[in-house]
């Protein structure tokens, strides 16, 4: 059985044993549920990066290809210089 101490500001480190065993990262989650006979459940959740969600969504329109977009970023940029150039921002 592992154990933790409880802060006088209602904080507990999780055991090193536990962390490793769930790959435990700071920003994960932890969640408990008390049992209606008073045992805790703990369960854990991964924090995700933005990266991890790649492709979850369904394209909404074909991917025009990195060149045309920067070229299109380009002509934007040009178009929000010559207006404040023009000062009409």
């Amino acid at each position: 059985m592992l154990k933790a101490r409880l802060t006088s500001k209602g904080q507990i480190t999780v055991p090193a044993a536990l962390r490793r065993r769930f790959d435990l990262q700071p920003g994960d989650e932890m969640y408990f549920q008390v049992e209606p006979d008073g045992e805790v459940k703990v369960r854990t959740s991964k924090r995700r990066s933005l990266t991890d969600l790649y492709g979850s969504l369904p394209a909404t329109r074909p991917f025009p290809g990195t060149a045309e977009i920067r070229r299109e970023v380009a002509r934007r940029v040009a178009e929000r210089i010559l207006q404040k150039d023009q000062g009409t921002t």
